[in-house]
């Protein structure tokens, strides 16, 4: 009888661990999505922003000059990011090991 109980908590521990899998799974798609996202939105602005910076007079070409400031505008912008982007990061890395530390602790 034992056995039984077993074979059925062991069925119920596989199915549980195939549920959080793919609850991971979602999940790390989701934020692939998101980050996806928010890398187009990056650029849509950093092209908005540099364009009406760097292109006062729109024509049918752009100027060496439209081309150079562009190009460094849009260096800046991909640099800001990737600043801003390691601080969040770092951040948000502090703060879940702190709360994993609190967590351990009660």
């Amino acid at each position: 009888m034992p056995d039984f109980f077993k074979a059925s908590s062991h069925t119920q521990d596989s199915a549980q661990a195939g549920t959080n899998a793919r609850k991971e799974a979602v999940m790390n798609s989701i934020r692939s999505e998101i980050a996806l996202v928010n890398v187009q939105e990056l650029i849509n602005k950093a092209t908005e922003k540099c364009f009406a910076k760097c292109v006062p007079k729109p024509g049918t070409s752009l100027t060496s000059s439209d081309e150079a400031c562009l190009a460094r505008c849009l260096d800046r912008y991909m640099e800001a990011f990737t600043v801003v982007s390691k601080s969040y990061t770092a951040r948000i890395s502090r703060e879940s090991s702190q709360l994993r530390e609190t967590a351990a602790e009660i």
